[in-house]
């Protein structure tokens, strides 16, 4: 078949009335990655381990081959296509072959299995899955629904329910480009279905369309990060950390860097040796950096920008240390970055102000504005249509919950200074309630982290046996140290409130963590006080409240 008859020809430059809504030669994967192909042809896209390289002329002609495979396969537009793999290469060009075609890429956490991998594959109504080989064994005894297909990245056995396997390597070897869509790819069709964490019952699924992958991380958003950059991307695939970095790099026509996972031992030596520019670490990510051993070689890096969230103490510290200028933003999965922060920010704990495009309430149980100070619920929406999550994908209640009274409501409370500075206190399932106050678990982590000896800290309720909570706080040491409980309350007693210093600490190796970094909450709640917890009460330590109330 000629290529006339397999390229999509519709013109991708076609503006919208709204001037509000780009083109789709600057916000749809497959627009975008013809549009550098032939512009940028030469210029590196993305760096992998050992470091092989992929210029955007290679990325087009992987992503058409995979594409044309999948499409062979039975992967129409519009189709929901599971994606079940690590940070590789194999996982980028899955990402963006589903999206060329149309299709919808929807991301499985690669720690999933049981009752939440089950939920996902049926919610999903995927009957493709594109999976990595070692997490075959997990799909023995997962109750398939819809799904018919797994094409298996890399070699492994099936005995398993009757599916039909095809390989990876063979599909990615396909001559040829695809059919086209059967029409354009718009800005507002759904690009992807990424699955919450379900902290609150079962994983819900975000729908988000292109427009709104384009304006989160995207150049009004983000705007000091160029094309001239390359970012180093160290969150999962399945995560919007991941995936969002990807496609906002692609969308500037700059490159990325992506190694299967983050190590702290070789962060910088890997910054250095592929010349990353731009850098996105979790608060967590950053403590660990920050609490290694100080080295010459600390500044011998190209790296501009980096982004830490949330913003901890240390921040200023990393931006002496190692010479680079650091931002914070508040973001999640369903939005599109409305919080984001000057270079280096002064003002301790804060997440940044409102960026342009983006409207901001702080408010109460009735949608009622709280204050300047006070601490409420943060809702959002935005100016440009299509721009945060398009719902819950068969969760209308859901939706509608969170959308409610035409603003996004983020399940998260914040408070706001009279600058316009705002500070995220607590996931509002999150907070403790001790002698009739309200804690923020992430106040009181960011005093505990501050500890030189902390390398990383959660802070929980568990029950009380005086009604409410009590708070634990469950530490790991940072490398060579050991946590002495005691002298941690005593560190504390000057840093807060007494009613936020915990009564119980326990100390761990390592805090237990999702594969994107975040500590699993739940189970530490789930595991309370356990055997090996200390209990100040029982050591005599006795927290008094003085006769000011601090």
């Amino acid at each position: 078949m000629s290529d006339t008859h397999t390229r999509d020809t519709t013109p991708a430059t076609r503006r919208h009335a709204d001037p509000r809504v780009p083109p789709r030669e600057a916000c749809v994967v497959r627009y975008l990655i013809e549009r550098w192909a032939a512009e940028r042809g030469e210029q590196v896209y993305a760096v992998f381990d050992a470091g092989r390289e992929w210029t955007y002329a290679e990325l087009r002609r992987r992503v058409v081959a995979l594409a044309a495979g999948l499409q062979r396969a039975g992967v129409r537009q519009g189709d929901h296509v599971l994606a079940w793999q690590p940070n590789t290469p194999e996982m980028l060009v899955t990402f963006y072959a589903i999206n060329w075609l149309g299709a919808v890429y929807v991301p499985i956490n690669t720690a999933y299995r049981g009752s939440v991998l089950d939920h996902v594959i049926e919610n999903s109504d995927a009957r493709l899955a594109v999976v990595h080989a070692d997490l075959l064994p997990r799909l023995k005894t997962a109750k398939l629904a819809r799904l018919e297909t797994v094409v298996v990245v890399g070699a492994g056995p099936w005995e398993g329910p009757a599916l039909t396997l095809q390989s990876f390597a063979e599909l990615a070897a396909s001559e040829g480009e695809p059919e086209p869509p059967a029409r354009p790819i718009e800005p507002w069709d759904t690009q992807s279905i990424i699955y919450t964490s379900g902290t609150t019952g079962p994983s819900k699924g975000v729908l988000s369309s292109y427009l709104h992958m384009y304006t989160n991380p995207g150049p009004e958003a983000w705007h000091f990060v160029t094309g001239e950059d390359r970012f180093l991307v160290n969150m999962p695939m399945f995560h919007i950390g991941g995936m969002g970095l990807s496609f906002a790099m692609l969308v500037r026509g700059g490159s990325v860097v992506m190694p299967e996972r983050f190590s702290t031992d070789r962060f910088w030596p890997l910054v250095r040796e592929t010349g990353s520019t731009a850098v996105f670490l979790l608060g967590v990510m950053a403590t660990f950096l920050l609490k290694a051993p100080p080295s010459d070689d600390d500044r011998r890096h190209a790296v501009k920008k980096c982004f830490i969230v949330p913003l901890a103490e240390g921040a200023e510290e990393f931006h002496r240390r190692f010479g680079v200028d650091v931002y914070t933003i508040f973001n999640m999965t369903e939005i599109s970055s409305p919080i984001v922060s000057e270079p280096n920010p002064r003002v301790r704990g804060t997440c940044g102000k409102v960026r342009a495009g983006v409207e901001v309430r702080l408010v109460d149980e009735n949608d009622c504005e709280v204050p300047v100070g006070a601490v409420g619920e943060m809702i959002i929406r935005t100016d440009r249509p299509w721009a945060m999550n398009s719902g819950y994908y068969k969760a209308p209640e859901a939706t509608a919950r969170a959308w409610r009274n035409g603003w996004f409501h983020t399940g998260d409370a914040f408070r706001r200074d009279a600058e316009g500075n705002y500070f995220f206190v607590d996931r509002i399932k999150d907070a403790i309630r001790r002698r009739g106050e309200n804690i923020s678990s992430f106040e009181v982590e960011a005093e505990i982290v501050a500890h030189p000896k902390v390398r990383e800290a959660a802070a929980v309720a568990v029950p009380s046996p005086y009604g409410e909570d009590e708070v634990l706080a469950v530490v790991a040491p940072a490398p060579g140290c050991t946590i002495d409980p005691a002298e941690l309350i005593e560190f504390l007693r000057d840093r807060l409130a007494y009613f936020m210093i915990p009564r119980y600490v326990r100390v761990l190796p390592e805090l237990p963590k999702t594969p994107s970094s975040k500590v699993m909450k739940v189970e530490l709640r789930r595991e309370g006080v356990t055997a090996d917890t200390w209990d100040r009460e029982q050591a005599g330590i006795v927290i008094r409240r003085d006769r000011i109330g601090a």
